[in-house]
């Protein structure tokens, strides 16, 4: 008996999916179809580039300060614990942890200043291809013009 329900079931659903439409977008509201929604994120090759140039900065003004933090905060906590100071041993710790979060930093500036700037040389072969086919086109099209005598 349970077969025999299941096997109903499975017949129904296949009833309805063949003949039920099945929309994978939201309706709507103003009617009609139109195309995919657009959004209101413009990003241009200078905007991307911006980006790239502020990561490289950060880079390295990061890169140049946070060295001098790690001198200074190194060099204290050395004094500190020599003078048998327990908050140098802390001090220390602290600045080796500074160490590994301005590492983190730095491989993320690097990551998006090496992605935006692959980014843009794909863009840009894609806009050269793109354009050498067109020109082709258009190539071919004067010659077949010409050809015609027009």
């Amino acid at each position: 008996m349970a077969w025999d329900e299941w096997e109903q079931l499975k017949q129904q659903a296949a009833e309805r999916s063949s003949t039920q439409m099945q929309l994978n977008q939201v309706a709507d509201p103003g009617g009609g179809g139109g195309g995919a929604p657009q959004g209101d994120l413009v990003v241009s090759q200078k905007d991307l580039k911006a980006v790239g140039d502020a990561a490289n900065t950060l880079y390295k003004d990061l890169d140049r300060y946070s060295d001098l933090a790690r001198i200074s905060s190194m060099t204290a906590a050395g004094g500190l614990a020599d003078q048998g100071f327990l908050i140098g041993e802390a001090l220390d710790h602290v600045a080796v942890r500074w160490v590994d979060q301005v590492q983190s930093l730095l491989d993320a500036c690097v990551h998006i200043y090496s992605h935006l700037d692959f980014t843009k040389a794909v863009h840009q072969g894609d806009e050269d291809r793109i354009h050498a086919t067109i020109s082709g086109i258009e190539t071919l099209d004067k010659g077949f013009d010409q050809h015609r005598g027009y």
